[in-house]
């Protein structure tokens, strides 16, 4: 784990943005870097598409812990 030192308004973003969904600043911090590099890396899917994916990737996980 590091420290990236983000815009001031962006970090009251981040704030209100966490509040409104009961997360922490950092783990939405976390959502909103996976989405969007999963947007990089996937242009062509929409916002329900990467949320798909998300949960795709985190079943896998899960069953890794599992096995």
């Amino acid at each position: 784990m590091g420290i990236v030192k983000i815009d001031d308004a962006l970090h009251e973003d981040l704030r209100i943005a966490s509040g409104a969904v009961s997360r922490s600043i950092n783990a939405q911090a976390e959502y909103w870097i996976r989405i969007g590099m999963l947007a990089e890396l996937n242009p062509h899917m929409n916002y329900q598409e990467l949320l798909r994916q998300l949960l795709r990737q985190e079943q896998a996980s899960l069953r890794e812990l599992i096995a």
